[in-house]
């Protein structure tokens, strides 16, 4: 055989080999994307508004600025949705210190919107059911901590409580007088279904919170 020939040969055998091969990874790759389609991407789940209510401008300011109704007691959940609604307001907030006593895990930082909320914490200096805020270039702000399983009618009456010119009373101070006035613990009031839907946003009326001189925000 002549070299030409066995050259000629030697390059068709691998012409051959290499399209087998081809068609070997062809095969393969359909097999997995049959196998393993590809998944749709979520839709982003959007928080729930901050349940919040603030002193109206110009109000006297007391011992506090207004009550959060938070859903949780996990502040990597629930601070974001706060600092969407002051931010606007009070200027970047940057810090935020909270009593332990009801917070089972206190992050040292929480991301909000592009930056971080670093978090403090101190138990003789802050009441339980107080939030301290330091916004960016603005100041202290302080909140009233409506604990989460608080029935809808008594957080009403705590929010406006807090977001009035009534008598300054501390954050533990209001929670317990409305106990003492109305009967019983904030937690024994169970939402009606349409008590629940309205406060949970579904419907935006006047009545939701009774009618005082102060600035409700928002998810009320």
């Amino acid at each position: 055989m002549s070299h030409a020939g066995f050259h000629a040969g030697s390059f068709s055998a691998r012409d051959e080999t290499r399209a087998a091969v081809e068609a070997a990874r062809r095969r393969v790759r359909i097999m997995s994307a049959t196998l393993h389609p590809a998944l749709p991407h979520p839709e982003p789940v959007a928080n729930p508004a901050a349940r919040l209510a603030l002193k109206r401008d110009g109000a006297s300011r007391g011992l506090l600025d207004g009550a959060w109704w938070p859903r949780s007691r996990d502040l990597l959940s629930e601070l974001p949705a706060l600092t969407d609604v002051l931010d606007p307001l009070w200027g970047r907030i940057t810090r935020i210190a909270v009593n332990p006593k009801y917070w089972p895990v206190i992050p040292r930082r929480v991301p909000v919107d592009g930056h971080l909320v670093k978090v403090g914490w101190f138990t003789p200096e802050i009441d339980p059911h107080k939030l301290l805020l330091l916004s960016y270039g603005t100041g202290r702000w302080d909140l009233l901590i409506i604990p989460p399983e608080t029935g809808a009618q008594s957080a009403a009456r705590l929010m406006a409580a807090a977001s009035d010119d009534g008598p300054p009373m501390t954050a533990s101070a209001l929670i317990a007088a409305d106990e003492a006035r109305h009967g019983a613990a904030a937690s024994d009031e169970p939402l009606d279904p349409d008590e629940a839907w309205e406060y949970e946003g579904g419907a935006s009326t006047p009545t939701a919170v009774p009618h005082q001189p102060s600035r409700v925000i928002a998810g009320m």
